[in-house]
């Protein structure tokens, strides 16, 4: 039995738009590809600043939860055992770690691939695997709506995939990054954290100009090189005693003068452009600032109103990611010689949904209540 059966099914009809524009070179209609330098590229950029990293890992966290359901109910109980008992990779299991992989590598380039990796008499699913999407190219099928993969070798050439409708494909709008732009401004950002950084090393950590001015004595003529070592002695042994909590104190015979290298230099404020780059990163991630612990000050009614459009940026995930996961479900039943078809039951996003939804039911239940009452009393 194979892993999908195939179909007989009409071939389309080409439309004129697409049958004008098409031509054997041109892919209409097909995300860039990302390229090996542009991966590395992100995920270094997600290394260097722990905000972007950050912003990320909550999107995949409050993507939330879902269920596959299949229609016919007399196989959902081995559907799910199969869902969550499936291997992702080799460290992974469960379709919950394959989609959070997946979306967070969907995030971080623009596209995931992933792979419905069969077992040896391809009769069953042996497990799911996580592409490597750099190494991926994707381009026009026979028809306007069918894809091709191939694999890029390490010498440059390509190797068209066997089995295509194995393969697990989703991308952004436009194939693009949700990091796209952002490299520009986190290189701003980082080169502020450096010079604050140096600026700290020169001039956060105290240090003393010990100044020991001899008089016009022939002896402090004399000794005055004696003296000065003798000072310079001293002070740093007592500068070195407070490390272990000793208080040593300084005495010292003439004119000595002690004062505080660059104590008069104020370190620059770097609140006002940090905030404005940090600003611009979080409009491109879509994350509300108080979930990254940004304490900006903001209104109750604006937080809402932040959440209610993170509420819209996750839905628009998880319309990506349910193509793909019914994608492996009907897989498996196509496995097992099931006719059924499935769907995704998405988890509400948060207890704030809940209580809403129960409000607008309740005033639902209250409205109809009074129209009856007004109904019968009309009668």
């Amino acid at each position: 039995m194979k892993l999908f059966r195939k179909k007989d099914t009409p071939s389309p009809v080409t439309p004129q738009l697409i049958s004008a524009q098409r031509c054997p070179s041109a892919n209409i209609g097909l995300p860039a590809a990302v390229e090996p330098f542009e991966k590395e590229l992100y995920e270094r950029l997600r290394f260097a600043v722990p905000l972007i990293d950050a912003a990320l890992m909550k999107i995949v966290r409050l993507t939330g939860g879902f269920r596959v359901v299949c229609s016919d109910e007399n196989y959902q109980n081995e559907l799910d055992r199969f869902l969550e008992n499936v291997p992702v990779g080799v460290s992974g299991r469960s379709i919950g770690t394959f989609a959070d992989n997946f979306l967070n590598n969907m995030l971080t380039c623009g596209s995931a691939v992933g792979e419905i990796v069969p077992d040896a008499d391809e009769k069953r699913i042996a497990g799911l695997w996580i592409g490597d999407i750099s190494k991926i190219r994707i381009t026009s099928g026979k028809t306007p709506f069918t894809r091709q993969y191939s694999v890029v070798s390490q010498d440059g050439s390509h190797e068209a995939v066997e089995h295509p409708e194995n393969i697990l494909y989703a991308s952004l709008t436009g194939g693009h990054s949700l990091l796209r732009g952002l490299p520009a401004l986190s290189s701003i950002l980082l080169r502020i954290y450096e010079c604050i950084g140096q600026n700290f090393d020169r001039a956060g950590n105290v240090r003393y100009a010990v100044t020991y001015k001899p008089s016009g004595d022939a002896c402090d003529m004399v000794y005055n090189r004696e003296r000065a070592q003798m000072i310079a002695r001293e002070w740093a042994d007592g500068m070195n005693s407070a490390k272990y909590g000793q208080v040593k104190d300084f005495v010292a015979v003439g004119d000595v003068d002690i004062k505080v290298i660059g104590a008069e230099n104020q370190l620059f404020d770097t609140n006002v452009p940090v905030r404005q780059l940090l600003e611009q990163l979080i409009a491109k991630l879509s994350i509300p600032p108080f979930l990254l612990g940004l304490n900006w000050s903001s209104t109750e009614r604006m937080s809402a109103q932040q959440a209610d459009i993170l509420t819209s940026e996750l839905e628009y995930y998880r319309r990506l990611l349910t193509p793909v996961l019914c994608d492996i479900g009907n897989a498996f039943l196509c496995s097992i010689g099931a006719e059924g078809e499935c769907s995704v039951e998405w988890d509400n996003i948060n207890l704030q949904d809940e209580k809403e939804l129960a409000e607008a039911r309740l005033k639902n239940a209250q409205a109809l209540e009074i129209e009856m009452r007004l109904a019968k009393e009309n009668n």
